[in-house]
């Protein structure tokens, strides 16, 4: 897979990012993530977008922002986790592991201290992933803080 850095209005971005609503209201019946988002919150050097390709197709998605204390839930030096996203056709081939550690690896790079994520209790595995990775729960923060089915979770990125 060539993972690449791309806008998170590119094409491609927008392509994945529209399958992964499609899959959270199949999961969850609903019209998908409604955390408000703006292409500027991955601008380089607070967040990064990243899109993997197989054979030039988009495959699997990822990105950070910089978060920092807020009524939100949130600690200053947070990089969050947004739209973390293999196709079906791809998945089972480590892909996802690959797109997160490139965005572990830049959030520690621009100085973040601390990888943070939300995800839904239908997601199982999705919570494997980040489990299996070192992430552990957390307090609850962001929009989906208060929700029964939404999980949170954080990892250091350093001391």
């Amino acid at each position: 897979m060539n993972i690449q850095p791309v806008a998170f209005d590119h094409p491609d971005a927008v392509k994945l990012n529209d399958r992964v609503q499609l899959e959270y209201g199949e999961r969850y019946g609903d019209q998908g993530d409604i955390t408000p988002l703006a292409p500027t919150m991955f601008a380089p050097p607070s967040g990064l977008y990243l899109v993997g390709y197989d054979d030039g197709t988009p495959v699997a998605t990822g990105g950070w922002r910089a978060r920092e204390r807020d009524e939100w839930g949130y600690c200053d030096g947070d990089a969050e986790i947004k739209r973390m996203y293999v196709i079906p056709e791809a998945r089972r081939r480590g892909l996802s592991r690959l797109v997160l550690a490139a965005l572990e690896e830049d959030a520690r790079a621009a100085g973040r201290v601390r990888m943070v994520l939300e995800t839904g209790i239908r997601q199982p595995e999705a919570i494997g992933l980040y489990t299996s990775t070192g992430y552990e729960p957390c307090t609850p923060f962001g929009h989906y803080r208060g929700t029964p089915l939404s999980r949170c979770f954080a990892k250091r990125l350093r001391g």
